[in-house]
């Protein structure tokens, strides 16, 4: 395998996928760039706030990205390098990124509102239910999952006389934690300091990277917080409470533009060490197989997947070609923000394709260090990326001392992005506990009694982040290794409600079809077989908590996906269609 050539052939492909067949979607769906969007027609200061598209796009890339393009594609990788690449190019291009689209489209007009407003609208009130019920258990999980993940990044750990020494994985930690909430806090200012001034674009990028430098300088080097796990779970529950709820223009809008340049910095940097490593001949011939078979055998590796190809890659590699949680960012915060309707293709369709280049950098790092993941040297997916990527800028000549740096400065990139996909899951989940609870045909201002308690917006958010927080503490990975079938239905029903509504609205659909069927087998062959799994374990006399709430999970997940489905069908194949307003 060569490192660079894959690179630059990916890269090209994308680049032609966004041009060819985005414009080709656009088109089809009737994007309107004179149309008034939903951030104008119902600015409230609060949720709906238009913004610039570089700030948009911001806020929708850190949202959808976090550690999913790393993970998956590393993960899957002991397929061998071709089906990764194959899938992320090709679902990719014509999954992933129609779907991202499609759901911001949908939600642009719908009001700015979520699917489930879409999926209540084109099919039926109970299916939009099923929907909010399913998706809210999601995001719980993910609140639940990145909770910990930022807890577990930022806290630091006694030695064995209790002692706590500021050395190694706690002083890093350390940093992590500082650099992030310094970061909050240029974010608040950044946003009081430019609410309501107009800033030339190129003086406003300036300015993002001067505080993303002052900030990553100063949290480096004066490191102050030394905060066990726990402490640091419930400050991390505070702040999303705040942050979810808080307009978004004094938070949301300026940390997520303000990170991302954080994560361009990382691709740059990435970008540098693969075609530095290429030029050299250090990346030209990597171990790495082409195709190990349809079944994988992890070895020794901590972090790689397992089973038969089908269906363990298409749930394995999630972000990094088509994931669930993308359409409720695009329908949930993203469509709310959106100035101009025309920009929907460049953050949601182009947004997508630049999360696959992240999954194809992923690739190329973990087949730099393939021996040692194989091996079990690399203890997490993360630990990969960064090993393999600063190994190749070790490669370039004159940067063999910046090794260790480029390894932190990557390791951070991950982390804080995993923090600002928890703010944006956070938010999300109130929408959907919200949604639970307001009827068909009217708005929050006309309820009364329980239903207007529960669907207020500091009452849902509150209920989401203790749930939350609290299953984080008690065990969130008991149900874990469901995620991936959950997030892949959750994608398949994404592509499911946009095909209902186009086909309603008498617009071509027909792209959805065979999308929409491969993710909804795919979710199901997989849930099948852990049902399988499950039920044998038990039989066995393996009779844990764990594989019991998994079968029970996975039989829920699957009558739902059926369910839906067929409610579904009837809308999009029936002769009888809906009347819905374009």
């Amino acid at each position: 395998m060569n490192a660079m050539l894959v690179l630059l052939i990916g890269a090209a492909v994308l680049v032609v996928g966004y041009i060819f067949y985005g414009g080709w979607l656009a088109k089809q769906w009737g994007v309107n760039a004179d149309r008034v969007t939903p951030a104008h027609e119902f600015e409230d200061g609060v949720d709906y706030v238009p913004a610039k598209p570089y700030v948009v796009l911001g806020h929708h890339f850190s949202s959808i990205a976090g550690a999913g393009p790393i993970n998956g594609p590393i993960q899957a990788a002991v397929f061998g390098w071709v089906p990764v690449l194959l899938w992320v190019l090709i679902g990719g291009i014509f999954f992933g990124a129609m779907h991202d689209f499609g759901a911001l489209f949908a939600s642009l007009r719908h009001k700015g509102q979520t699917l489930a407003s879409v999926i209540q609208e084109n099919i039926d009130d109970t299916a939009k239910k099923l929907f909010c019920i399913f998706a809210y258990l999601t995001l719980i999980l993910v609140v639940a999952a990145f909770a910990s993940i930022v807890a577990g990044t930022f806290a630091v750990v006694p030695n064995t006389d209790g002692v706590v020494e500021m050395t190694g994985t706690n002083l890093a930690n350390s940093r992590t934690a500082m650099i992030s909430v310094l970061f909050i806090v240029a974010a608040v200012i950044w946003g009081v300091a430019l609410r309501g001034r107009s800033i030339p674009g190129p003086v406003n990028i300036a300015l993002a990277i001067v505080v993303i430098v002052a900030v990553v300088a100063i949290g480096y080097n004066f490191p102050i917080f030394e905060l066990n796990n726990f402490t640091w779970m419930w400050i991390v529950g505070a702040y999303i409470l705040v942050a979810s709820i808080a307009p978004v223009w004094i938070l949301l809008q300026p940390r997520d533009y303000l990170s991302s340049y954080l994560l361009y910095g990382m691709i740059a940097l990435a970008l540098v060490g693969i075609v530095g490593a290429g030029v050299t001949g250090a990346a030209t011939n990597l171990d790495i197989p082409a195709f190990t078979g349809f079944t994988a055998v992890k070895g020794d590796s901590k972090v790689a997947t397992t089973g038969f190809l089908f269906p363990a890659l298409f749930i394995t590699i999630a972000c990094g070609a088509i994931s669930g949680f993308h359409s409720l960012v695009a329908s949930g915060t993203t469509s709310k923000q959106l100035d101009h309707e025309s920009e929907a293709q460049p953050i949601a369709y182009g947004g997508m394709l630049l999360e696959c280049l992240v999954a194809i950098i992923s690739l190329c790092a973990v087949a730099f260090v393939f021996d040692g993941y194989m091996d079990g040297t690399y203890a997490s997916p993360t630990q990969v990326f960064a090993g393999g990527l600063s190994q190749m800028l070790g490669c370039i000549p004159g940067l063999s001392g910046a090794e260790d740096i480029a390894y932190s400065l990557l390791i951070l990139a991950v982390s804080v992005f995993c923090l600002t996909s928890l703010d944006t899951a956070t938010r999300l989940g109130r929408y959907m506990f919200q949604e639970l609870f307001i009827p068909a045909g009217k708005t929050r201002e006309e309820l009364s009694g329980w239903r207007k308690f529960f669907s207020n917006p500091v009452v849902a958010t509150l209920i989401t982040v203790t749930l939350g927080v609290a299953l984080g503490l008690t065990g969130y990975q008991l149900v874990w290794p469901l995620f991936g079938s959950a997030n892949q239905l959750l994608a398949a029903l994404g592509l499911l409600a946009v095909c209902a509504w186009l086909g309603n609205a008498g617009r071509n659909n027909k792209m959805f079809y065979v999308p929409m069927v491969f993710m909804l087998i795919v979710t199901l062959t997989s849930l099948v077989l852990t049902m399988q799994a499950k039920f044998l374990a038990i039989a066995g006399g393996a009779l844990t908590l764990a594989n019991g709430l998994q079968l029970v999970l996975a039989v829920l997940l699957a009558v739902l996906a059926v369910v839906l489905a067929v409610k579904g069908a009837r809308v999009i194949f029936g002769n009888k269609k809906k009347e819905i307003a374009e």
